[in-house]
């Protein structure tokens, strides 16, 4: 009798526990875009405590790979740099932008190289490897190291369009996540490349100007430094998405922490950007 009864409590304890873990907990992998990943990852957190029935798993990649995995359905959201029309074989009629911030993208160099300024013509003949020594720009006579972001990156993407007039990077090392170009450059005499604001005041490295113009949220909110990006989180167009619209919402409003991180509210330009980088002035 007493086995009969321990057998039955079992039995009710493991329905219960199944029926907890069924009801309404539901799994959202939001991934792809390093650039936007530190906030995605600190909202997660903050979001998870309000709501601890959703669970948030944050993964980088790159925005190929958010914007990629968002339409085959393997990432419930899609992190990206770059509007889903920028990216050849995504097919965005499937999927649902949400713009979450804007983010600025600058030139690092080695911290020892004694440039502060570039032209754009410049900047565009050394990342095209015309140019190849410092001296060539006013620097000390020291080869010039350009180290690229990885084939897929939003970052990459955003700063060949704007910072490069579409030119072609010379070929030559690459990363994949900011943190880890901060590191090369800072540790690569003659070093070059470029990185989201957040990371320009990393150890080692130093941000330069571009024609005069500085890498300031002032300015790109002006569009007076052109290279920055919308920050977009995709959900996809056939799945419900409810969990993963209230976390965008969450992330959307979360003004202290996307200035803390360097990220600029959308509600804050001066200047709407589309696809094909058509800017207009908001009234």
């Amino acid at each position: 009798m007493k086995k009969k009864i321990f057998i039955a409590l079992m039995a009710s304890l493991g329905l219960f526990v199944l029926t907890a873990c069924g009801a309404g907990n539901k799994q959202v992998t939001a991934g792809g875009s390093t650039a936007l990943q530190p906030m995605v990852e600190h909202a997660s957190m903050a979001y998870m405590k309000q709501n601890p029935d959703d669970i948030i798993m944050v993964q980088g990649g790159g925005s190929g790979v958010g914007l990629a995995q968002v339409v085959a359905g393997s990432f419930q959201i899609g992190n990206s740099d770059i509007f889903a029309e920028e990216k050849s074989g995504i097919d965005a009629d499937k999927i649902i932008d949400h713009k979450v911030a804007v983010i600025g993208f600058a030139p690092i160099i080695n911290k020892n190289i004694k440039v502060s300024n570039l032209t754009q013509e410049q900047m565009i003949d050394i990342f095209s490897g015309k140019i190849t020594n410092w001296k060539e720009v006013g620097g000390q006579d020291q080869k010039i190291t350009v180290i690229g972001r990885a084939a897929g990156s939003g970052t990459r993407v955003n700063f060949d369009k704007y910072g490069l007039n579409g030119a072609t990077e010379v070929n030559g090392p690459t990363q994949d996540a900011s943190g880890s170009v901060v590191q090369l450059v800072g540790q690569t005499p003659g070093a070059i490349s470029y990185v989201a604001f957040s990371y320009t005041e990393k150890p080692g490295v130093k941000a330069v100007t571009v024609d005069g113009v500085k890498p300031t949220y002032d300015n790109v909110k002006t569009n007076a430094w052109k290279i920055w990006s919308y920050e977009h989180m995709y959900t996809n167009k056939s799945k419900d998405n409810t969990i993963e619209n209230k976390f965008i919402e969450y992330v959307q409003n979360d003004k202290k922490t996307l200035e803390e991180l360097g990220y600029i509210r959308v509600s804050e330009m001066k200047v709407d950007r589309d696809a094909d980088g058509n800017v207009t002035k908001i009234k």
